[in-house]
């Protein structure tokens, strides 16, 4: 056990220096929350909406872009295969690459919880559930992000598919538009999509409602769903090496 945790916090160490802590990263993922809070700003929306999706946003982009990227890149490169050599269980080896998409999209959520707090004066209806949120949503995200990099055969086709999946999230999953004012038949694709759960559980723990689904379910669900993805992961891992 001691062996997993260390190869997989080996793995997330070499990504955050490899990929992450650039310049360009950092700012990106300073800059996009920024950009996304101001635009809704200027459109006048519901501050007390717009935190909660905001918020998600910023988990969701900082927590899946980036490993998508590192994860496409090591398979066109035929570097991953490396990582196989380590004494470590693909599990571990998922969990490692989660890890450091966890800890990017947490340095993300910062600019966009200090909007919410300064310029929005909201205080969180409570914190330290709204802590628990942050993590389990970064964590679901970082580890949906490993999932779908490795259910794409074609890397280069990846980051194409993978945007393709995520962009309708943002209109289908209660962060703009409530899941309850969406035709009813646009409901069950909502509720089967995890970007929903986070975005629910965050808004009761930020601002004390939800729209459909009650935190007593979201915020189970935002860390079940973490573990599904890693092992979904780790087949698929296994299956993509020959």
């Amino acid at each position: 056990m001691l062996d997993e945790i260390r190869g997989a916090l080996y793995i997330a160490k070499k990504d955050l220096k490899e990929y992450y802590l650039k310049p360009p990263t950092v700012s990106w993922g300073i800059a996009f929350p920024l950009v996304f809070a101001f635009a809704f700003m200027l459109r006048g929306w519901d501050k007390l909406w717009l935190a909660s999706g905001l918020l998600t946003l910023s988990l969701f982009f900082g927590s899946t872009s980036m490993s998508a990227a590192s994860i496409v890149f090591e398979r066109r490169m035929k570097s991953f295969e490396r990582l196989l050599l380590f004494p470590i269980s693909y599990f571990g080896v998922a969990w490692g690459k989660s890890l450091s998409s966890f800890f990017f999209g947490l340095l993300s959520s910062i600019p966009t919880v200090t909007i919410i707090r300064l310029f929005l004066s909201i205080s969180p209806h409570n914190p330290a559930l709204l802590a628990l949120c942050i993590v389990g949503s970064a964590l679901q995200f970082s580890s949906m992000g490993v999932l779908l990099a490795f259910a794409v055969k074609d890397p280069a086709q990846a980051m194409t598919i993978f945007n393709t999946i995520r962009f309708p999230m943002i209109f289908l999953c209660d962060v703009i538009i409530p899941v309850s004012k969406l035709p009813k038949y646009l409901s069950p694709i909502s509720l089967a999509m995890p970007l929903t759960y986070s975005v629910e559980a965050i808004r009761y723990a930020l601002v004390g409602n939800y729209d459909i689904v009650p935190p007593q379910i979201s915020i189970p669900i935002t860390f079940i769903s973490f573990f599904a993805f890693l092992y979904l992961a780790e087949v698929l891992i296994k299956r993509s090496i020959p």
